[in-house]
């Protein structure tokens, strides 16, 4: 009579190596792609989008307060993983200011589409800006570690 035996995936380290890195490649793979992890994008109809927005508007009132922007700057809030606006007009030679008003989380934008590196992670409280100097139209936009979070800026008036 044979016994079955089967092994602890420890007494596997090479093929748990192998399933981890598999593992990861695809979620890269995905991401890269577009495709949200999360499926949070899926599953935020308008209107919740427009009520987590109109929650991000005081905060980003509150920190406009004590931070102050330029004149002809145009504020994107972030908020529970929206872009706040999720979708802005400006004139060329503005500048975007993102902010990120979350609680623990951080982010980042990325004009991917126009072949521009991502920005720099920033953290609750902190903010990048981004001078409106891309082509007049439409330009998409993500968060690089959250790939389901989208906006598009329109540019107008900008040399074609």
């Amino acid at each position: 009579m044979t016994a079955l035996i089967r092994l602890r995936r420890h007494d596997h380290p090479q093929r748990s190596q192998r399933s981890r890195v598999a593992v990861m490649a695809g979620l890269g793979l995905l991401a890269l792609a577009g495709v949200p992890a999360s499926g949070q994008e899926a599953k935020l109809s308008p209107e919740e989008r427009a009520a987590i927005c109109a929650e991000a508007e005081p905060r980003l009132k509150d920190w406009l307060a004590d931070h102050p922007i330029g004149e002809g700057t145009v504020a994107v809030a972030i908020w529970k993983e929206v872009f706040c606006p999720e979708r802005l007009t400006v004139k060329a030679g503005r500048k975007v200011v993102f902010v990120n008003v979350e609680k623990r989380t951080s982010h980042s934008v990325w004009f991917r589409t126009d072949g521009r590196p991502e920005s720099p992670r920033f953290f609750p409280d902190e903010t990048f800006e981004q001078p409106a100097d891309l082509a007049e139209g439409d330009h998409d936009y993500v968060c690089g570690p959250h790939p389901w979070m989208r906006g598009r800026l329109t540019v107008e008036g900008a040399p074609k």
